[in-house]
């Protein structure tokens, strides 16, 4: 990993701290797209394609704080909206995420587009596309607590507010039963410098993700839904995330999470008359930071507007 892509992670924190985090940045190599525990429900952010698979107008939000108790650690909040147009095998959606780790700052906005592909009378193939745009800040000038010179020219000036374009591709295919997706949400590397150019960060990263699950009923009022989140960043080693989930009764999932080399968790989901889920899930780290932060924790709320369509089954993704 370049130097240059460890200083977004040097943070406030004392010293003794500070040399596990950058463990961590060597460990992780560059990973920068947020994440998911609970990757399931919140699959837009990282794939158009799944636009329009709710069947229904509807809108999903999620708060995550990362190593709480850590000075500047990493928080998250999403905002994701998709509604399928009338008689058209096309669907639209909207994504805002807005990412904060130290005095580095992400605030980006994008629109999805997503064709609907029918293989079978249960079996879709939806192809998707998104673009927008994401303003960049790091306050160089405000990093303390790291290892040199205090007057080091590096940390003299700020990277100022930068807006980046880019667009990204997906594929999913599904059905009750099961799903596989494949994407890039971003497609295009972005890098600045600081206005003294002795400073360069890697703003924006290509990521590519695979995602799958499938369904298995195990009794009547019990299902079984074991999944799994793969990321990668280019030249990077790949992280994944493997998940089992219950549905009890059609009311409630209960789950947990292992993502390797970094930690382990468990979710909650309640389901209100299929409309309404709130969720929770927590992290515990199994790396040398576990002796300095608390669990991370996430908080996700989704709703579908009430439509003509009857709710037979909850959604199972």
């Amino acid at each position: 990993m370049k130097t240059t892509d460890i200083m977004r992670y040097r943070i406030r924190l004392n010293r003794g701290v500070l040399f596990l985090l950058l463990f961590m940045v060597f460990k992780a190599e560059a990973q920068q797209e947020p994440t998911f525990t609970q990757y399931n429900f919140n699959i837009q952010t990282f794939n158009p394609a799944y636009a329009g698979t709710w069947k229904n107008t509807g809108f999903m939000v999620i708060g995550r704080h990362q190593w709480v108790g850590m000075s500047g650690a990493p928080q998250t909040y999403t905002f994701s909206f998709q509604t399928p147009v009338k008689f058209q095998n096309f669907a639209l959606g909207m994504n805002i995420i807005a990412d904060k780790i130290g005095l580095e700052k992400r605030m980006g906005a994008d629109i999805d587009y997503s064709y609907r592909i029918r293989l079978t009378g249960v079996t879709d193939l939806r192809l998707g596309i998104k673009g927008g745009v994401t303003a960049y800040t790091n306050n160089f000038t405000g990093y303390t607590g790291y290892p040199g010179d205090p007057e080091d020219p590096v940390f003299m000036t700020d990277i100022e507010t930068r807006f980046m374009p880019n667009f990204g591709v997906g594929a999913f295919l599904h059905n009750e039963k099961y799903y596989l997706g494949i994407s890039s949400p971003k497609i295009l590397k972005t890098d600045f410098k600081n206005s003294s150019s002795e400073m360069s960060t890697w703003a924006e990263l290509r990521h590519f993700f695979l995602i799958g699950g499938y369904v298995f009923d195990l009794a009547e009022n019990l299902k079984f839904k074991p999944t799994f989140l793969a990321r990668s960043v280019w030249g990077a080693s790949s992280v994944v995330d493997l998940t089992a989930n219950f549905l009890l009764g059609e009311k409630v999932w209960l789950g947990a999470n292992y993502r390797t080399g970094d930690s382990f968790g468990f979710i909650g989901q309640w389901i209100f008359e299929n409309q309404l889920r709130i969720g929770y899930a927590f992290d515990y780290s199994i790396t040398p930071l576990k002796s300095f932060t608390n669990a991370t924790h996430e908080v996700m709320v989704s709703y579908e507007l009430p439509s003509r369509r009857k709710w037979i089954n909850p959604r199972m993704f």
